[in-house]
């Protein structure tokens, strides 16, 4: 990726992927960090099916203390970290990033609220606020779609505007998770969907969640 940017000028960032609880983390995070493309590192950490059956300590989850060792070191290179997890492990997720304040932490995919219930969705909620709640988090609004629907602005609308409303404009910003989000929906649809959800915000705010917060926290440059 660094030389197909070198030769072409895109893209303009990339995140890589490492195990933190391997032996060889520092030597990975140390090849990674050779590259001047590179602003953070990707990896699904341990979880559990439900929150019922959330094992504290679990080999590669976010409390494993073998697996911190390995994620501290990102503070070494000047990377943050790319979460993906069920929303139920956000609360782990917030003591983690409450125990490393250096290291940012941009949860993909919202959280993944895919239980759109009543009763879902404020779990979801509750979740997402205990993780909004340390300041060293953003979040991507991504990854939305839900197997067998289309992607529509209607149905996603409330997982949008709550999350902005959990996290502030400033530590949102919009992402298609294409090629994998093509399954439900085109790429036009969704980002007219997201448009059409955030069309009463202002323009300053909108040019936030579309722009301006990506090119701040992937620290690019156009």
């Amino acid at each position: 990726m660094q030389e197909i940017a070198d030769k072409h000028g895109f893209p303009h960032a990339c995140v890589g992927h490492a195990r933190f609880e391997a032996e060889d983390i520092a030597a990975t995070l140390k090849a990674h960090a050779q590259y001047p493309l590179l602003r953070g590192i990707r990896k699904k950490p341990t979880a559990a099916k439900s929150a019922a059956e959330i094992v504290k300590g679990a080999a590669g989850s976010m409390s494993d203390p073998r697996w911190r060792r390995g994620y501290a070191r990102l503070a070494d290179h000047g990377l943050h970290y790319e979460l993906q997890v069920p929303y139920w492990h956000l609360y782990e997720a917030a003591e983690l990033a409450r125990d490393f304040p250096n290291i940012r932490i941009v949860l993909n995919h919202t959280g993944l609220p895919a239980d759109r219930s009543g009763e879902g969705l404020a779990a979801w909620r509750a979740a997402m606020a205990a993780f909004a709640a340390e300041p060293n988090t953003r979040v991507k609004i991504s990854g939305i779609g839900q197997p067998g629907k289309p992607w529509t602005a209607e149905t996603n609308r409330l997982v949008v505007l709550d999350t902005i409303a959990i996290f502030g404009v400033e530590r949102c910003l919009f992402a298609s998770n294409f090629p994998v989000d093509s399954v439900c929906a085109t790429y036009d649809t969704i980002f007219d969907g997201f448009k059409a959800i955030v069309a009463h915000l202002s323009n300053a705010d909108q040019r936030k969640l579309f722009r301006d917060n990506a090119l701040r926290e992937y620290r690019i440059r156009l």
